[in-house]
């Protein structure tokens, strides 16, 4: 009888390869509900943007905001409908969470402040103007506030959130995340290898605390200041996308990987030694903190995921 009991209890629990499968399968699903999603409001929206003429910048913000409807509402039908789960298992509460949005503006401003820096002193980029516009400056904060929003909830919230709460190691996970995200941009105008490697360690930092506090507020501070800081402000181009109305307008001596050429700083090999001093700092300071605080209850708990 209890070798009976002991196989029923094998047979009840499924494989890690069968757990891993069916997380893939959800990653993917996701990933289409957030295309329909997204293309179905965008559709909409088509029209009063022609009929209110909306161009430049403040289309971008429209459009971006289908594109965060999309990515929210994907989350919210599989977390309901699949997992059974309240959306706050995406880790979007904001209590008690001052200090992880303080710190992730500050890591983007040390990386930006010293980055810049020392593009500027060894004359790897000149100011050629300087053009101030509150307002632009202010649609392109609320264009990268989008932008963060839509991939945390996608890339950390929704991906990384699955992989750790399948069982993968928090480490493997944090990693598999951020090559999708890095994949995610290889159609971007001027992408190259060193773009593919520096957008993986954006991804790692940016998901750095998530791992241990399953709380998106960290990433998304960083990720928008991370933006804002490299186009609207420096004038860089983000992703190797080039924004109007930005604050600095750069010029380049030569497109190089030093400075990151057409791509952005995203495309310098600068960025990929700074990345990987603030990888370091952050997930040793994060690693400190409790584990999960507070704890989703769909990830499992310690020594319980695949540590």
């Amino acid at each position: 009888m209890e070798s009976m009991n002991e196989d029923a209890n094998t047979v009840k629990e499924p494989s890690k390869l069968v757990t891993y499968l069916v997380v893939a399968a959800k990653i993917i699903v996701y990933i289409l509900l957030m295309l329909g999603f997204t293309g179905m409001l965008a559709a909409v929206c088509i029209k009063p943007i022609s009929f209110f003429k909306i161009s430049g910048i403040l289309e971008e913000v429209v459009m971006q905001s289908t594109f965060l409807a999309g990515s929210f509402l994907a989350a919210w039908t599989l977390l309901k409908n699949w997992d059974h789960l309240p959306v706050a298992d995406l880790g979007l509460s904001l209590k008690g969470r001052a200090k992880d949005i303080f710190w992730g503006t500050f890591v983007a401003l040390a990386i930006y402040a010293v980055g810049f820096g020392i593009l500027y002193a060894i004359g790897e980029v000149e100011i050629a103007a300087v053009h101030f516009s509150a307002y632009e400056l202010l649609l392109s904060w609320i264009l990268m506030l989008l932008v963060a929003l839509t991939e945390e909830i996608a890339f950390r919230g929704f991906v990384l959130g699955h992989l750790l709460a399948a069982g993968v190691n928090r480490f493997v996970a944090l990693f598999l995340s951020s090559a999708l995200f890095s994949l995610m941009h290889i159609f971007n105008p001027n992408f190259s290898l060193i773009a593919f490697l520096n957008i993986l360690l954006a991804g790692i930092l940016i998901g750095s605390t998530y791992i241990y506090t399953r709380n998106l507020w960290f990433a998304i501070a960083l990720h928008l200041f991370w933006n804002w800081l490299q186009g609207p402000i420096l004038g860089f181009e983000v992703s190797g996308g080039r924004l109007g109305g930005t604050l600095l307008s750069l010029e380049l001596p030569e497109e190089n990987i030093i400075n990151g050429g057409t791509f952005g700083f995203e495309g310098s090999i600068l960025c990929t030694a700074l990345m990987i001093i603030a990888i370091v700092i952050t997930l040793r300071s994060a690693s400190k903190r409790s584990v999960c605080d507070p704890c989703p209850h769909s990830i499992p708990e310690p020594g319980h995921a695949g540590e």
